[in-house]
């Protein structure tokens, strides 16, 4: 069920509110968690049914793998062995279902062979859901948690707002909650205040995002050749197509779980106004980035075994994030590209050398926007193609009001014409400067701090969710549905 959707704002988040806290206003403090994890199961199967049994499956083997960490009559070196196969069964099955294809074709590239493809449907959230009980593996085996209810685990792997597009939360973070007492009844100020974050979220995806999103397929999908600006055009659009699909993903995550007192993790915090690339993953898919320094980068040995290593853990690190967002060779490429750039700086660092801070931004927010080119591509033609673009290989056309008073650039083979016939120019000018503002001014999480449930932020809603829910014409998934 999409966030972005009638079914999920009309029916089922408003009846699921309801029904929780009817529930544990009488006390059913059991019923009302078997009832969250009912409600978050049928959220997720709504796409479609055939998902259920993996993710349950997964459930009821993790947890019962975490319950042996809390054996004190368990020897330590069996604990180790169990931690490892639940691991590698965790990485198996991510690995079946999102790269076993991508393995068969490059088996059949290399060895000019036909094997079969296998008929796999990604399964919704497994990336997320994988890598959160991963963690929730080898902090059992730290013995810094442990969990004895499977039905409080079962609400800790599939609460709803973070089920299929994270954040990738630690156990720690959120069963407190739900034990706390002062939670399991309504807070009007939460409930103001996590309408207001979801109604934000709402409109990022459904004004912003779904808008760039069409400038995005005439590009890189339907025009055959590119010239510089419309390559550019292109780019942007891709850039802050991602930014708000992913932030507005996020708010509307924060939001609804806000109605139920529950405050998940910040996830996104403004990446655009970074000043150098480790600044940018220190704002962008955090808890995805702190799982990768917590079980890659570390356990790979971290920075504790000389700069060199270092630089093969960082770029290691940077790869697995990469190939963890999708199979295919551009994911691959995309993850490398940034791991050679936290590397560079990183040597940047080390020999003392400062930018300053306007041209550090322009470097950083280019590198990002020309790395999303891969990202985005279906395969190496369409990255190439908007690559050659940006760089003016596929030729420059001017607008004819131009002509005039630039004739002479035509020497230098810049030609004059309708230019951005794949966007609307004066629409997509108008969001792009729009975006760019929105980047630099206060974000979501700094607004909570300063919301107050008053007339005006109520209008601010209420004219928000109007809006947004007039433009739900076309469903669209989130981008990160995809990972």
């Amino acid at each position: 069920m999409l966030f972005n959707s009638h079914e999920y704002i009309f029916l089922f988040l408003p009846i699921t509110f309801f029904i929780y806290f009817y529930l544990n206003s009488k006390k059913l403090t059991e019923l009302s968690k078997a009832f969250l994890v009912l409600s978050s199961l049928f959220f997720y199967s709504w796409w479609n049914i055939s998902y259920l049994p993996i993710i349950l499956s997964s459930m009821l083997i993790n947890y019962s793998l975490g319950r042996t960490f809390a054996k004190e009559s368990e020897p330590e070196f069996r604990k180790k062995i169990i931690l490892i196969i639940g691991i590698i069964l965790n990485i198996s099955l991510l690995g079946y279902f999102k790269y076993a294809n991508f393995l068969i074709e490059n088996v059949n590239f290399i060895t000019d062979s036909s094997m079969p493809t296998l008929e796999l449907v990604l399964p919704l959230a497994i990336s997320f859901f994988t890598f959160q009980q991963i963690a929730y593996l080898v902090d059992s085996y730290k013995r810094t948690i442990s969990e004895h209810d499977f039905l409080n685990y079962a609400l800790f792997v599939t609460f709803f707002p973070q089920l299929i597009a994270g954040p990738i939360v630690h156990h720690k973070e959120m069963m407190p909650q739900f034990a706390n007492i002062r939670k399991k009844v309504k807070n009007y100020k939460n409930i103001s205040l996590g309408l207001f974050i979801f109604s934000l979220g709402l409109f990022k995806k459904v004004v912003v995002a779904d808008t760039f999103a069409i400038w995005v397929n005439n590009g890189f999908d339907k025009a055959e050749v590119l010239t510089f600006f419309e390559a550019w055009a292109v780019s942007l659009s891709y850039t802050f197509q991602i930014y708000f699909d992913f932030s507005g993903y996020t708010d509307m995550a924060i939001g609804a779980a806000l109605l139920f007192n529950i405050k998940l993790p910040i996830n996104f915090n403004s990446p655009y106004k970074a000043l150098d690339i480790q600044d940018f993953w220190r704002r962008w898919h955090i808890t995805l980035s702190r799982f990768l320094r917590d079980y890659v980068y570390i356990p790979l040995g971290g920075s504790k075994q000389g700069k060199y290593k270092t630089y093969v853990n960082l770029f290691t690190t940077f790869i697995v994030g990469g190939i963890w967002h999708g199979a295919g060779w551009t994911f691959l490429i995309w993850g490398a590209l940034h791991g050679i750039a936290i590397v560079v700086h990183r040597i940047w660092k080390q020999m003392n050398f400062r930018m300053n801070n306007v041209l550090a931004w322009i470097v950083t927010f280019n590198f990002v926007n020309i790395t999303w080119v891969f990202f985005r591509a279906e395969n190496f033609e369409a990255a190439q193609k908007v690559l050659s673009g940006l760089i003016g290989l596929d030729g420059f056309l001017l607008h004819p009001y131009l002509e005039q008073k630039f004739y002479f650039l035509r020497t230098y083979g810049v030609e004059f014409g309708m230019w951005l016939t794949l966007f609307e120019p004066k629409k997509f000018v108008l969001f792009i400067f729009l975006s760019f503002s929105i980047v630099f001014v206060r974000n979501s999480n700094d607004l909570q701090g300063y919301f107050k449930p008053n007339i005006l932020n109520l209008f601010i809603i209420i004219i928000l969710l109007l809006y947004s829910i007039l433009n739900l014409t076309n469903y669209s998934d989130f981008l990160y549905f995809d990972f």
